[in-house]
């Protein structure tokens, strides 16, 4: 009798082969410094296509810290638990890049609803194998979750909050004597923040989103920049933001035959939309060093400037080391963890006032549109909305930020510079959100304040399942944004270019 046939099943699982996240590590270092790929697969004992695809995620891998003593996973589980933690992840790296602090709480009820979420949306599946009941969010769970993906550099334990305001209150302190020493004043002192935009969501009731979510392909991470936002202290020096989206050239970039230098953003792309440490380098060196120089030399001021930042991952601990020398007037600061929300001058409410203000002018654009051409409101959402007409919109809320709402961001941190008195001849206005409603009635749409409100919160970003899988696919194809049947198509003009631009 000749030797037993191994079947598919059993021979896909022999020959997977786990590695540890030091090991992943390992290669994306080697690779880095110059080793081949087809190198890499033999030293390594694995296809070049399991080393391509470490390195396709070579960004997100190499911010884990592992955790000691673990090398694999052992655990057998259902398909819908291995998802739901691929997604967590996902969503955990997500949040370490854009500087917010997560707790065990926070982390375990983010699992419950992800995990619930997949179990709606696996059919046919076993209910005695994925319902909702058999997976709690333990705390073995998550000591066993921890061990597994090396989150230890992520999470915040559940004393951060109390910790973060003893922090808060000593840096106060610390950044007080800073400026004291150097004499340094608000026009000198700058603060640089990241925030996502879902720049192609309308509110959750509207007919346009209805209509998109029923969309074959629609794909709603695609919809998605990463902004970074600088201003100083007195608010009359607002530097050009730093714009990361996924695609190099969109279609809509020929269409319009844009020239990206000229933007009024410094444009940036990779798969995932995220802000990198090398971006940020490139946009203090390109862009904040020159305006913040250029500034300071027309305003007679004394050429030192103070960049305060927080330690989100993009935010290199040796920046002052990759500034150019002829920018080294340029001091950096960082904040202590945990106190970002509580102290950071943009999360004072410039962000949010921003995206109202991106909200107020897209609605606005909106109203014009279908006010002054034949073109309904699903057309021009549809066929003219684009990025290139998103920029436009970001650039006038940029501009429309006030010195006042820049000012009044740093009264937690530095309330000594805040102004009592009105700037620009300030006067009472409408609340952006009551305008953003009103608009959105004159156009027809089912829209109230909490729904304004609660696209703002979307925006400052708490992704859904579904966003989730959009960014995880992005993240394993990193060619997609290359690829020209993935930009954004192109359509027949209706009407012309400078009508709705």
């Amino acid at each position: 009798m000749g030797p037993k046939k191994m079947s598919a099943k059993g021979s896909a699982e022999k020959k997977r082969r786990m590695m540890s996240m030091k090991l992943k590590q390992e290669i994306i270092k080697k690779y880095e410094r110059g080793v081949r790929v087809s190198d890499l697969a033999k030293e390594y004992d694995r296809s070049t296509s399991t080393i391509c695809t470490i390195l396709k995620q070579k960004e997100l891998l190499k911010v884990i810290t592992p955790a000691k003593g673990i090398k694999i996973i052992s655990k057998l589980r259902t398909s819908v638990h291995e998802e739901m933690e691929r997604l967590l992840l996902v969503w955990l790296m997500e949040k370490q890049l854009t500087g917010e602090t997560v707790t065990k709480s926070i982390i375990c009820e983010k699992a419950q609803e992800i995990y619930g979420d997949l179990v709606e949306q696996t059919p046919g599946t076993s209910m005695d194998e994925t319902s909702k009941e058999s997976f709690k969010a333990s705390r073995g769970w998550f000591d066993n979750f921890k061990k597994r993906s090396g989150i230890h550099s992520v999470v915040r334990d559940s004393e951060a909050s109390s910790a973060g305001e003893k922090s808060a209150k000593a840096f106060i302190e610390t950044f007080a004597k800073l400026v004291e020493d150097e004499a340094y004043i608000p026009q000198q002192v700058f603060n640089c923040d990241e925030t996502g935009l879902f720049w192609k969501k309308m509110p959750r009731r509207t007919y346009i989103t209805a209509e998109e979510k029923s969309m074959p392909g629609h794909k709603p991470m695609k919809d998605r920049l990463t902004l970074a936002l600088c201003a100083n202290a007195s608010g009359d020096c607002k530097i050009k933001p730093l714009l990361v989206y996924h695609s190099e050239n969109p279609r809509a970039f020929k269409s319009h035959k844009i020239i990206k230098e000229k933007l009024q953003v410094m444009w940036r792309a990779n798969p995932k939309a995220w802000v990198t440490r090398e971006l940020f380098v490139q946009w203090v060196n390109l862009v904040f060093g020159p305006a913040v120089k250029k500034y300071l030399s027309e305003n007679n001021l004394p050429l030192k400037a103070l960049l305060v930042l927080d330690n989100a991952p993009a935010h290199s601990p040796n920046l002052t080391e990759d500034i150019l020398y002829e920018f080294n007037f340029i001091k950096v600061l960082y904040l202590p963890p945990n106190t970002t929300p509580i102290l950071q001058p943009m999360d004072q409410q410039v962000i949010s006032d921003f995206k109202k203000l991106f909200m107020k002018q897209l609605f606005r654009q909106c109203f014009e549109i279908t006010e002054s051409t034949n073109l309904t409101l699903q057309e021009f959402w549809k066929e003219h909305y684009n990025i290139v007409t998103c920029l436009k919109i970001i650039d006038m809320a940029w501009q429309g930020t006030t010195r006042r709402t820049l000012n009044s961001a740093w009264r937690k941190l530095w309330p000594e510079v805040v102004s009592e008195s009105d700037f620009e001849g300030f006067k009472p206005e409408v609340p952006v959100v009551e305008e953003i409603v009103s608009l959105g009635k004159s156009m027809g749409l089912e829209v109230n304040e909490e729904d304004i409100d609660d696209l703002i919160g979307k925006h400052i970003e708490e992704l859904t399942t579904e966003e989730l899988k959009e960014l995880q696919q992005q993240q394993q194809h990193m060619e997609v944004f290359q690829e020209i049947n993935e930009e954004e198509p192109e359509v027949d003009q209706v009407i012309s270019t400078s009508k709705i631009l």
